[in-house]
């Protein structure tokens, strides 16, 4: 790293909250040096409890995050929150902002918190999310939440960044539990049911119960809810299969956030997952899996802008696609050619290897 990056890095590790919003800045917007900067991060990361909220649009997320935040204050801790919004189709950046995020908190130093961008990632969360949940963590917050679009079953993506994944759920939901059972709900190790005072409430916790009652017998992946096999999450290469020896049966609870009913009970579970997850090795292998994960971006990430960069040399992709629409060639071939360079260096690499061993 350069002197400027060394010192930012300095400040962040120092606890100043100026430090730790440029270095995110930094990250969400891959500014020069960004990748050296979160490599050195890694060292001072792994003590922060990472949460994900998650659940769909009017459910109540922000005002929740906003309650767990002072709530946690309450307690003597820090938090982080990274607030995951909409990309402008414009800027990519984030539509909403924070200002309109948080209200209990505001003005209180030691709640961090970040809108982002989704960039149209799968789920709504970028690399770049996972990064600045790295600049939360060696900064030093006991807690750093992460509030995402609720756009979906593809928000199962934060299985990938979380520890402990709370889902809301709205009260009267009825049919739409079941359609929702096929993706997000499977992700739950916390299932809420926010605005508990509203009718409908009492018959959306019993088909919750039902739900977990049959996750339990095998019904939502084996072992329970919140789980997340790897039929649930992504590649089973990428993840495995999951220790059922001790499993976890995602309680539900009931919150009214407005009031901050419930708030309590909620940071119990919570709490209660996270020791689970240490207790049973849990944490281990999930944190294991997730830097194989980050290991696969990355190298995906870096293999793309190489091959972008054989496309502009070899005259830009629409005239080897017009070469394709004339007949002079096809994809396929085209792949190969472009391949070649990338699979020579490697191989070049590899006996490089075997001739100094």
């Amino acid at each position: 790293m350069n002197a400027d990056d060394d010192a930012l890095l300095e400040a962040l590790l120092a606890g100043e909250h100026r430090a730790l919003a440029r270095v995110i800045s930094k990250i969400e917007n891959r500014s020069p040096g960004y990748r050296e900067l979160v490599s050195a991060l890694y060292a001072h990361t792994g003590d922060a409890d990472v949460i994900g909220i998650t659940g769909s649009p009017g459910a109540g997320k922000s005002t929740l995050v906003d309650k767990l935040a002072e709530t946690y204050r309450d307690r003597g801790e820090t938090v982080g929150v990274i607030a995951i919004d909409p990309s402008s189709p414009f800027s990519g950046g984030a539509v909403l902002g924070d200002r309109i995020r948080m209200a209990a908190t505001v003005g209180d130093m030691d709640v961090f918190v970040r809108s982002m961008s989704a960039r149209g990632t799968l789920g709504g969360l970028s690399t770049a999310t996972a990064d600045a949940v790295k600049a939360m963590d060696a900064f030093g917050k006991d807690k750093i939440i992460i509030e995402t679009v609720g756009a979906g079953q593809n928000e199962i993506d934060i299985v990938r960044t979380a520890d402990t994944v709370a889902v809301l759920v709205p009260p009267g939901s009825g049919d739409d539990i079941q359609t929702l059972k096929a993706g997000i709900l499977e992700i739950a190790d916390v299932f809420v049911v926010n605005k508990a005072d509203r009718p409908g409430s009492d018959r959306t916790v019993q088909e919750l119960q039902e739900m977990v009652h049959l996750g339990d017998g095998g019904g939502l992946g084996a072992g329970g809810a919140g789980h997340h096999s790897a039929d649930e999450i992504g590649d089973a290469d990428d993840w495995g299969d999951v220790d059922d020896e001790a499993s976890w049966s995602p309680p539900i609870v009931e919150t009214i956030a407005t009031k901050g009913d419930g708030i309590e009970t909620f940071i119990d579970e919570l709490a209660n997952h996270q020791t689970y997850l240490v207790d049973s090795g849990t944490r281990a292998k999930k944190v294991r899996q997730r830097y194989a994960e980050e290991i696969r971006t990355l190298l995906r990430e870096d293999v793309h802008d190489i091959l972008e960069d054989e496309l502009a040399a070899a005259g830009g992709i629409d005239d080897l696609a017009e070469s394709v629409r004339n007949g002079e060639t096809d994809p396929y071939t085209i792949a190969d050619e472009l391949l070649t360079p990338v699979e020579d260096c490697i191989d070049e690499l590899e006996s490089g290897v075997k001739n100094t061993q």
